[in-house]
């Protein structure tokens, strides 16, 4: 298919002459002598490229461009004009124009500019199906209260460049929460800095953040940018910002303050653009009265807070994120994704998952590598995560046998019991009740009493 080109000038002789010269350059050109026409034509053709007169009676060039960019920003224009000057060339590219060519017109510098906005639309649109499939594989899965709330926060969060503060137990998630705000952002098209807190010694963090240049440390033969001027436009994570020295601390509240950096070594001032995102599994308050966090670098990050709910709290995601990552595993390994029994997601579903859902993801890889059938079925998950029965040897879990009196250990049964029926019937009373043998009235009391 032949790229399309609409040829816009109220000079019939110019119409004339560049339609057939691009037609036989290979283009299917349409062509318009103003720009009351040339809307029309978009409207039922939308060509990849307009090349557009600006002096033309009636609608001129600019507000044709106008119109054009407001219901097809996808479309290159590119304007050919004989009263060239600088403002009206300033004024094109403000509206979206692509590149402006003076009259008279060299069919060279045409079909140069021609191929510059194709490949440019290109790559435009490369990009965009680039960060789709980054958005789709930084998506939030699950469909819980809870995970429908975090969804909530991010959607709000991502669009501005306020500073943003993600707590969280680790395995919970907070990095791809980053990433996915990171992606929602206007500065998606910028880069994201990733910076691991807790990894970097302190002699080292001041060079890797700000950079340092050459010969200002042991050892450094070249300058080096640092993180901060690598995000510059776009954004900087700074995961487990509470295993970070208050020295450090310090000097990144200085910079965000400031919006400026030095390098190690340097007495240049360098300006920075960048939005902060941090995250910690730390309570930063409860660091903050020890004193191993800074109250004024807190409430600078804390701008708007977002907090990723462990697995435990949205057990009805289980399903979601095992097929999602049975998925994910199979696309690696260029397989037909395995299934999984409803008997099997009963026992994920019973389990607490104190590693969360980096521990989820973790099982079903091994189990996805390790189990040589194309159905997991119950039998296939590992003893440990059975809720009370130990595969292996047939013992009682190991929370009854602490418990002395028969009364205490007759509650925590019935507790256990109860909630995990309830996990099963996916919290649903009645069907729950039903199950256990039990009228709905007095389950709703036992839940009641039991808490």
């Amino acid at each position: 298919m032949f790229p399309s080109v609409l040829i816009v000038d109220d000079e019939p002789s110019i119409l004339q002459t560049l339609s057939g010269l691009l037609s036989d350059e290979g283009f299917d050109v349409a062509t318009a002598a103003n720009g009351y026409e040339a809307l029309k034509v978009i409207d039922a053709d939308s060509p990849d490229l307009v090349l557009l007169d600006i002096w033309m009676p009636g609608l001129d060039g600019i507000e044709t461009l106008k119109e054009i960019k407001k219901d097809n920003p996808h479309i290159q224009v590119i304007i050919i004009t004989g009263h060239g000057t600088i403002e009206t060339a300033v004024r094109a590219t403000k509206l979206g124009a692509f590149d402006l060519i003076e009259k008279p017109l060299s069919i060279d510098k045409i079909i140069l500019a021609i191929n510059n906005a194709l490949n440019f639309r290109r790559l435009e649109e490369e990009n965009k199906y680039l960060r789709k499939k980054t958005l789709e594989r930084n998506s939030i899965n699950g469909e819980s209260p809870k995970t429908e709330e975090l969804k909530r926060n991010i959607a709000a969060a991502a669009p501005t460049d306020s500073y943003i503060l993600i707590t969280g137990e680790n395995g919970t998630g907070k990095e791809l929460v980053a990433r996915t705000i990171h992606q929602l952002s206007p500065r998606a098209d910028q880069p994201l800095i990733d910076v691991y807190c807790a990894a970097i010694p302190d002699e080292l963090i001041e060079s890797e953040l700000f950079g340092h240049e050459k010969g200002a440390l042991s050892g450094a033969l070249t300058k080096k940018i640092g993180k901060f001027e690598l995000a510059s436009n776009g954004t900087i994570f700074l995961d487990e910002i509470g295993d970070m020295s208050l020295m450090t601390q310090a000097k990144i509240l200085r910079v965000l303050q400031e919006q400026q950096i030095q390098r190690v070594g340097g007495s240049r001032t360098i300006s920075i653009n960048v939005r902060v995102i941090a995250a910690s599994n730390k309570n930063l308050e409860q660091e903050i009265e020890k004193g191993n966090f800074r109250e004024d670098l807190y409430y600078r990050l804390n701008v708007i807070p977002i907090e990723v709910p462990p697995l435990r709290q949205r057990i009805e995601d289980v399903p979601i994120l095992v097929e999602a990552f049975l998925n994910e595993f199979a696309n690696q390994n260029r397989s037909k994704p395995k299934t999984i029994t409803q008997s099997a997601l009963d026992m994920l579903c019973s389990h607490s998952w104190p590693g969360n859902v980096r521990e989820l993801k973790n099982l079903v890889e091994r189990l996805v590598i390790m189990v040589d059938k194309a159905v997991l079925d119950r039998d296939d998950i590992p003893a440990s995560y059975n809720p009370a029965i130990c595969k292996d040897t047939g013992a009682i879990d190991t929370q009854f046998l602490k418990i002395e009196k028969l009364k205490e250990a007759r509650k925590v049964f019935e507790k256990e019991y109860i909630k995990r029926k309830l996990i099963e019937n996916r919290n649903n009373i009645t069907k729950t009740a039903k199950s256990i043998g039990v009228g709905r009235s007095y389950l709703h009391k036992k839940i009641k009493s039991l808490q």
